[in-house]
């Protein structure tokens, strides 16, 4: 595991260096990493999103199209999943 993706999940990190380390991991195309940023239930929701937006600039339609099917995840998340494939 990254410490980039470990600076997103720790809890006492703030907002920005989380944004920042997702946006590292979309400019590094750790599409995995950022798909189980979408997946983690205790993260919040915000980064969630942030990171699914990440997917899509690294074009990873395939794991969109995944997400968007996978009923573990939350519907919104699902839903926009989906529209982004």
């Amino acid at each position: 595991m990254s410490t980039t993706f470990q600076t997103v999940v720790k809890k006492n990190v703030s907002r920005t260096q989380r944004y920042e380390a997702i946006d590292s991991l979309v400019r590094t195309g750790e599409t995995t990493n950022l798909e189980i940023l979408v997946q983690m239930g205790g993260l919040r929701g915000e980064f969630r999103r942030y990171a699914l937006n990440g997917l899509a600039n690294c074009n990873a339609r395939s794991t969109l199209e995944e997400l968007a099917e996978d009923t573990t995840v939350e519907p919104s998340l699902r839903r926009r999943a989906g529209e982004l494939a």
